[in-house]
């Protein structure tokens, strides 16, 4: 259940973010097939996830003074791609101790869920997924079929990779 609220709400930014300007850019362009939209939509949509996924990590490790808040996803309980991934992957010890830390405001609670990330590497499995996705969405702009320009694609994930904010 978890899993397909996070999609849900992954796909919705996804698609008010990245892929609805660009279509409607499209559309008010003329370029507007059914082969080129769904074509932008695949790419932007996966780019979508990527800048979501990057939040969520960002987040949790980003430099408050370089992204201008201090990350609170763990004392407000959100469906983050951490918390998710350690869910996944923690024992059912673990588990009990990461949803009676999860959501609590005090700095233990938060460096408990903290530790666990830690313990489950975390911050290596986002690195891992970072290089992958990126690979994998330079992969679909490289092989785009649909005559759009690349370089839109391109330059959204130029923005967002390996952001720090």
């Amino acid at each position: 259940k978890q899993w397909y609220q996070r999609r849900v709400a992954i796909t919705a930014g996804a698609y008010y973010s990245f892929y609805l300007p660009v279509a409607l850019a499209m559309h008010l362009t003329g370029r507007d097939s059914d082969l080129e939209l769904e074509s932008a939509r695949k790419i932007l949509i996966k780019i979508g996830h990527y800048f979501q996924v990057q939040d969520d990590y960002l987040d949790c490790y980003g430099d408050p003074s370089v992204i201008g808040k201090v990350g609170t996803d763990i004392q407000e309980r959100k469906c983050s791609w951490l918390f998710l991934n350690a869910v996944e992957l923690a024992t059912e010890e673990d588990k009990e101790e990461l949803f009676r830390s999860y959501g609590k405001e005090d700095e233990e609670s938060v460096s408990i869920v903290k530790l666990l990330y830690l313990k489950y590497g975390l911050r290596r499995k986002y690195l891992e997924y970072s290089a992958t996705t990126y690979a994998s969405i330079c992969s679909d702009i490289d092989n785009n079929k649909s005559g759009l320009p690349v370089q839109i694609f391109q330059d959204f994930l130029d923005k967002i990779h390996k952001r720090s904010k």
